[in-house]
Order: structure tokens, then C-alpha cells, then sequence
């Protein structure tokens, strides 16, 4: 890109940025506002009931949690004081820390917590495992309640920590009331930031405010755990799309932090002057998902032939082009982590002719294969383009189905067959968080409709994820893990691509930035 182009850029940046800015946030000269650019738009109000980064992203804002991860995927109390349990392991006695309360000025109780336990519980699948295993969460006061069990569940603490999607976020009772599977509509959390319901404009902006009244623990920042200080008074999102308009916008100052630089741009924004580049998490692990209720991929053989034909260097070169960037990773679980072994994975041969022949026995029809796939996410797009090419030199039909990301998430929950709307493959990039285990590994479940978007139904898969979770050790743990990699390399519910990077660009007037899972905006210092 020469510098004429680059000044053109950044002048349409500039004004696509200011169109889409509150005037409000102008009014407030002398407030300190942390101007971000995050991955995608902010769909929902309810990180609950999507998978969405964005919106886990905004919930990290909004609300807060009674565990959270550390930066060594330690958990630590966070809203809780502290727990106690049983000689049995049958009972947990958890109470809350004092000075908590939501937005609206409503302390936070434990019939609060109860609530969105349950809630959470319906959706995720950790949660579900806990649910299955409670008896009941009685109340003791307002601080402090119990969760009696059928059978020890020493993940508990796991579960009530986890990092990634869907987060267990405390909401008032009166929202967590509200039905698993229906969107809340309202932003009332106790987290380190208010939401400015009035001034969200959907696919443009959004806006949020320190909450004077959040007690961050007395402890550093450390991962999703630790004090959450908030040294800034504001912070506006703002939806850019366009990764060329994002990347001016932050070489120009306009704003003072963008999430997910596509990696085509890295380069040019690493000999920006005043842009730092860097990585606040470990990467992600982009994986190719099938639909396992509808032809072709209701048939396990055609799955196996795409698992043979996939080679994993032509998709990691499209989505970041610089080997700096990537790294092969054959396994379930995100490389590097403890439970990833890689058993099984010499099924993914990346071997074309093999891959024809399996599929010529697979009883394939010529059934239409339509991928889904948000262009916003410029990595995941250039993934379903390799894949949209890979399937038809194998002789497969079919259509890439190109959308802005919120209508993907909306498409993907469809379980119709292609020809009324539906969908028979998306790409997906998990970070660490997601896909360290068994037991937090939404891609590795077998429950059918109950589970993740592509609802395998895989009683054998859940045997093991059980197992795993039941295990009394890490070395059991460990062998348990082999076992659900071998049988995920036989049965395909998804296909790893490796590893890519998470690139972020910040304004070198920014510091403080804290390594996690999501980008977080306590901690942040502005200059």
C-alpha cells in the first residue's frame, strides 16, 4: 500500500468513525474515553445465549463473576469470599464478598447468583454436568448459600471460573429468571462498567461508563481473576468492518485500540509510528464444523473424506500468510495446553486422492454444501474460501454464503435443511480458553440438539467427557484425553486447522493492557 492510498484510508476512517459516534461522547472534553475497535458488532445483550466473542467481550464489561481464570488458567475467587466443603465433597458453602451491587443500585444477593447459576447452567455445558449433579442451592442469607450434590463435582469451582463462552455473568434475579433460551434485553450487571443502553447504535456503536460504585479485589489484574481498576471514565465501541478502515483509523489516532488486526495488515501496522502491535491471549484454533443433522454430514464416511483431504499449511498461509503468524496443531485440544496429545490425528492425511476415494464410497448424492461464513472475520472468511475450493476438487456441489457476523450467529442456530435456509459447514476459531479440555470444549460434545450448532449426537464421545470429568487425577486425566482425541480423529465432529495469532494494534499512548482470553478494559491506563 503506498502513502497516498494509506492517506485516503485514513481519511475515510476517520470520517466513517465520527458518523458513527454518539454526540454525547464529544460533549465530555474532559473525560478520559478509551475509543476501541472490537471484532465484530455487538449482536445481543445477553452473553448467555450466544457463543459470540463480541458479546462475551461486552458481558466481561458489563457483569462480573463468582470465580474467574488467572493468565495460568488457575481459578480464584472473584465475587465470592471464599467456599467451604464437605468431608463428603457433597456440599459447598460459597458467600459472596461484601459491597457488591448491580447498576441499578440493588446489592448483590445470593438469590442473584442462584438464579443465574441455573440459567448459565442450561446453556453451557460444564454447567449442564453441574446441574445434573445438584440436588439443590438452598439460601442461607443474603450473602452466603450452599450447592448440594449428588456426588462430589470437584470442578466446581471450574465451572463457576470459566473464561470463555458462555461465561457464568451474575444478573439480577429478575433477569436471570428470564427463560435459557430468550435474550434478555437489559444491561444490568455489577461489573466494573455501566452500559449506555441510549446511546447503543446497532452495528455503529456502543458505549459504556465507569461504575463508580464496582469494589475491585485488592489484588493485581491477572487474567479474567484478580482487581479490576478502572482507570478510564469511558469506553466507546466502534463497529469498522472494514479491515483497511480499521487499520487508518488507528494509524490516524482516532481510536486507541483495535482488537483483531486482519493479518494481512500486521505489517503495515508494525511500521506504523505510535501503533504497538502485540497479542493479548494465546491465539485461536480455527476448525471447520459440520452440520451432523442434515446430508451430506449426517454421514460419518464424508466427514472422514474431508477430515483425509484437509492439509492444514493451505489454510493457516490463507489466514495469516506469515509463517510468524501460525503453527500446525493436529489435536482436539489447543497445543501446548496439558490435555493436548494429538492421538489419532494421522487421519487428517492431507491426502486429496484418498479423500475422493473415501468419498466415492460414502453414499454422497451431488447434496449441496452450503458454507456460512462471516466476512467481518477476515481470517475465518479466507478459511472458507480454502475449504469452498478443497470441497469442490474433491467433486462436492457447492455454495459459500458470504454474511455480516450477526446474521451468521443468527443463521447458524438454524437446523432446517440447506434448501429452507440452512447450513451444512462454518468456520470457527476458539481460543485456549475454550478448548482446553474435555469438560469446557462446547465442539467436543455428543448430545445432539442440546449441544453447540452442529449438534452431533455422539453417546460414546459423552461416555468419555464424563469419565474425564470424573477422574480422580491428572495422569487419568491424561490418558482419558487421548482417548477423546482418537475417537474426535475417527468421527469428525470438527476439523482443526492449527493455530493462528490474535494480532492487536494499540496506540503507544495506551498501557496496562492485561493478557486473557477477551479484551479487557480495566487496568488501561491512557496517556
Amino acid at each position: 500500500m503506498n502513502t497516498t492510498r494509506r492517506q485516503v484510508i485514513a481519511s475515510t476512517g476517520a470520517a466513517a468513525l465520527t458518523a458513527g459516534t454518539p454526540r454525547s461522547a464529544f460533549a465530555q472534553t474532559k473525560a478520559t474515553v478509551l475509543r476501541f475497535i472490537p471484532q465484530a458488532d455487538l449482536a445481543s445483550l445477553d452473553p448467555i445465549t450466544t457463543t459470540s466473542y463480541a458479546v462475551r467481550n461486552y458481558g466481561y464489561m458489563v457483569f462480573d463473576t463468582l470465580y474467574a481464570t488467572d493468565g495460568a488458567f488457575g481459578v480464584r475467587p472473584q465475587m465470592a469470599e471464599g467456599h467451604e466443603v464437605s468431608s463428603d465433597g457433597l456440599t459447598w458453602t460459597i458467600r459472596l464478598r461484601d459491597g457488591l451491587k448491580f447498576h441499578d443500585g440493588e446489592p448483590v444477593r445470593a438469590r442473584d447468583c442462584v438464579a443465574s447459576i441455573r440459567r448459565w447452567g442450561a446453556r453451557d455445558g460444564l454447567g449442564q454436568s453441574l446441574l445434573a449433579l445438584t440436588n439443590d442451592m438452598p439460601i442461607l442469607d443474603d450473602r452466603t448459600w450452599q450447592v448440594r450434590l449428588k456426588a462430589p463435582f470437584p470442578l466446581m469451582a471450574d465451572a463457576l471460573g470459566k473464561a470463555s463462552t458462555p461465561v457464568p455473568f451474575i444478573m439480577p434475579e429478575r433477569l436471570a429468571l428470564t427463560d435459557p433460551s430468550t435474550p434478555v434485553r437489559e444491561a444490568v450487571g455489577s461489573g466494573p462498567f455501566r452500559f449506555l443502553r441510549d446511546e447503543w447504535i446497532s452495528g455503529s456503536s456502543a458505549a459504556f461508563a465507569r461504575f463508580d460504585g464496582y469494589v475491585p479485589r485488592n489484588e493485581p489484574a491477572d487474567g479474567t481473576a484478580g482487581g479490576k481498576v478502572v482507570h478510564v471514565d469511558r469506553v466507546e465501541w466502534r463497529i469498522v468492518s472494514d479491515a483497511s478502515t480499521a487499520a487508518a483509523a488507528i494509524q490516524a489516532n482516532e481510536v486507541d485500540w483495535y482488537e483483531q488486526v486482519d493479518l494481512n495488515l500486521v505489517p503495515l501496522l508494525r511500521r506504523a509510528r505510535g501503533v504497538v502491535t502485540g497479542s493479548f491471549d494465546s491465539g485461536t484454533a480455527p476448525f471447520i464444523r459440520f452440520n451432523h443433522v442434515q446430508p451430506p454430514f449426517d454421514k460419518l464416511a464424508v466427514r472422514r473424506a474431508v477430515m483425509a483431504a484437509v492439509d492444514q499449511s493451505d489454510y493457516l498461509m490463507a489466514m495469516a500468510g506469515d509463517a510468524s503468524l501460525f503453527r500446525p496443531c493436529k489435536s482436539f485440544f489447543f497445543c501446548g495446553t496439558p490435555m493436548s496429545t494429538g492421538a489419532g490425528s494421522d487421519a487428517m492425511a492431507g491426502d486429496l486422492d484418498a479423500a475422493k476415494r473415501i468419498l466415492a464410497g460414502s453414499g454422497y448424492a451431488g447434496e449441496l454444501v452450503r458454507i456460512i461464513s462471516p466476512t467481518d472475520l477476515a481470517y475465518l472468511h479466507a478459511a472458507a474460501q480454502v475449504t469452498e475450493d478443497l470441497l469442490r476438487r474433491m467433486g462436492m456441489n457447492v455454495e459459500l454464503a458470504a454474511t455480516d457476523t450477526g446474521t451468521f450467529f443468527s443463521r447458524r442456530n438454524s437446523a432446517e435443511p440447506v434448501a429452507q435456509g440452512g447450513w451444512s459447514i462454518f468456520h470457527s476459531g476458539p481460543t485456549a480458553a475454550d478448548t482446553l479440555n474435555p469438560a469446557l470444549h462446547i465442539g467436543l460434545r455428543g448430545n445432539g440438539r442440546k449441544g453447540w450448532p452442529g449438534w452431533p449426537t455422539d453417546p460414546a464421545l459423552e461416555t468419555l467427557r464424563q469419565s474425564w470429568i470424573d477422574a480422580p487425577d491428572g495422569a487419568s486425566r491424561l490418558r482419558i484425553a487421548a482417548e477423546v482425541e482418537r475417537h474426535g480423529f475417527a468421527n469428525a465432529p470438527y476439523v482443526p486447522l492449527g493455530i493462528v495469532s490474535n494480532i492487536t494494534a494499540y496506540r503507544s499512548s495506551i498501557s496496562g493492557l492485561v493478557k486473557a482470553t477477551a479484551p479487557l478494559a480495566w487496568n488501561i491506563r491512557k496517556s
